[in-house]
């Protein structure tokens, strides 16, 4: 599949949208790992998938932090989506919501595990 040209910057602005600084620091880590991994990975994650319309960003994070949760296998990147959540307007309130349902369907260890994710987030914008 051929990847339009304006894929990454796409992306970049979208992440810049989750959290400020978010573009420089994920961009110098995927590339210290190999030059192509930020157009693949966050070409097609953000410009492809996140960007699309249908459901706004918002949602989109409310759903990201759910899922991370749920999963429990990516603590980053569910701190990272807990505050880019709130970036998006996600209220604490929301939020407390989402984790106490992921202790009905994914289980309490991984609620255990979102509460701290969570705590970090509303730490981070007090």
């Amino acid at each position: 599949m051929s990847r339009s040209a304006d894929a990454l910057p796409t992306a970049m602005d979208l992440l810049a949208q989750l959290e400020a600084g978010a573009p420089n620091k994920v961009r110098a880590n995927l590339d210290a790992f190999h030059p192509d991994t930020a157009e693949l990975v966050l070409g097609w994650s953000f410009a492809d998938v996140v960007g699309r319309d249908g459901i706004d960003l918002k949602t989109r994070e409310m759903l990201t932090v759910a899922m991370l949760a749920a999963m429990g296998t990516a603590p980053g990147q569910l701190d990272f989506h807990m505050r880019a959540a709130m970036n998006t307007g996600v209220t604490r309130e929301e939020i407390v919501e989402i984790v106490l349902q992921v202790a009905v369907y994914a289980g309490v260890p991984a609620c255990m595990n979102a509460i701290t994710s969570a705590k970090k987030a509303f730490a981070a914008v007090d």
